[in-house]
């Protein structure tokens, strides 16, 4: 007998029965509602993740062109405005290659100089403990903040006319050496002094008790790890000399075929408005020291030397 008090839907009047909630479904029922906003959002997300990465090569690349490549671009331009015979002739002359000579001359014994200096130095900074050793070091570092041409009258105030040490070395090639050993000492030292700070003592010392003397163990343990990054501060040096100015342009005093530098040349050739001619050495430079850098680029690479500077 048919109970009245059932629900409509029992009786078979009402509506079917729903089907179970997910939560009662079983494993092969479950059904996945989709989201019709979530496939456009996932693919600004991507869209945006792949702007945000473009983004940063972008700026660098556009930074570095306003900066680098198109002052570059503006001075071959003009070094060739009047053809190959021009350049030709403006980088061949007496004066250009005797400025040339003397520049590479002095540049190349300043790096070898300061790479001798620079790791005596930093062996002192990195195995040895002093009072005022953070002094030394932060003044190893005086060249970069200091400006050059303040470098420069420092220099012809110690070394120059009225030196207090009577020493003048005004208008001599020693005083622009001077000028230059002063303003490339720190890439020398910057160098070497992380590679040697990671390198382990405890071969040192099992070289020294199996009988190796100090020499030996600099000569056969040492200098192999640190050369590459000796090499590397000899090149970013040489680099810098070949360009320098500021610090030599007062001391130097810019006699031609005796003391006159790259720099006074194309300096000179600027103010007499022989721009072309002064593009042309400039380019000269500019060649040598790409050739350096890459080279100095390849050693580090080749050598896993860390980028100090």
């Amino acid at each position: 007998m048919t109970d009245l008090g059932a629900p409509v839907g029992n009786l078979g009047f009402g509506p079917p029965p729903r089907d179970p909630v997910p939560s009662e479904r079983g494993p092969g029922r479950r059904r996945t509602r989709r989201d019709p906003l979530a496939a456009p959002s996932s693919a600004l997300a991507h869209a945006g993740a792949f702007g945000a990465k473009a983004a940063g090569p972008a700026l660098a690349v556009t930074y570095l062109s306003l900066l680098v490549l198109l002052p570059v671009a503006a001075l071959i331009t003009n070094a060739f405005s009047h053809g190959w015979s021009t350049f030709w002739a403006a980088v061949t002359q007496p004066e250009a290659v005797a400025a040339l000579e003397l520049t590479l001359v002095l540049a190349l014994i300043v790096a070898v100089v300061n790479s001798v200096a620079g790791l005596a130095i930093a062996f002192v900074l990195v195995r040895d403990d002093f009072r005022g050793k953070a002094f030394v070091s932060a003044l190893i570092d005086l060249p970069f903040a200091l400006p050059t041409i303040v470098a420069g009258l420092t220099l012809l105030a110690l070394y120059g006319a009225s030196s207090p040490f009577h020493l003048d070395l005004a208008g001599t090639r020693l005083g622009i050496a001077a000028a230059l050993l002063f303003v490339t000492l720190p890439f020398c030292v910057r160098s070497v002094q992380p590679v040697l700070a990671e390198l382990d003592a405890e071969i040192e010392d099992a070289a020294a008790s199996l009988g190796a003397t100090r020499r030996q163990v600099l000569r056969r343990i040492l200098l192999p790890a640190l050369l590459p990054s000796v090499l590397a501060g000899a090149g970013l040096a040489f680099a810098r000399a070949i360009g320098e100015f500021g610090s030599v342009v007062l001391i130097s005093g810019n006699l031609p075929f005796k003391t006159e530098v790259a720099s006074s040349w194309i300096f000179s050739l600027s103010q007499s408005d022989d721009l072309p001619a002064a593009s042309a050495v400039s380019i000269v430079l500019v060649l040598i020291a790409l050739v350096v850098l890459v080279a100095i680029g390849w050693v580090r690479r080749r050598f896993d030397v860390a980028e100090t500077i």
